[in-house]
């Protein structure tokens, strides 16, 4: 893992691209501290995966609610006059 200002970055930008191809990870600096990352394209996609939030069903969150069960109501529906 190497570390580079973000003007070397801009100057061997390539370069630091063929690293990441290989499977380094380069951290890029801005006054001294860590700001971004060049990483492999496989990493990426499973950081991605990681961070994107899991938004579970309606119907699951209904479930946690204290009582659980609910009971369907089985009488015919209403005749409407249209």
């Amino acid at each position: 893992m190497s570390t580079v200002s973000l003007k070397d970055a801009k100057a061997g930008l390539s370069s630091y691209v063929d690293e990441a191809i290989k499977g380094e990870f380069v951290t890029i600096t801005r006054h001294g501290k860590p700001v971004a990352a060049l990483v492999p394209l496989q990493a990426a996609e499973i950081a991605q995966r990681a961070l994107k939030p899991r938004r579970s069903s309606f119907v699951s969150y209904l479930k946690t609610f204290p009582g659980g069960e609910f009971e369907r109501d089985t009488s015919p529906s209403r005749d409407v006059d249209l």
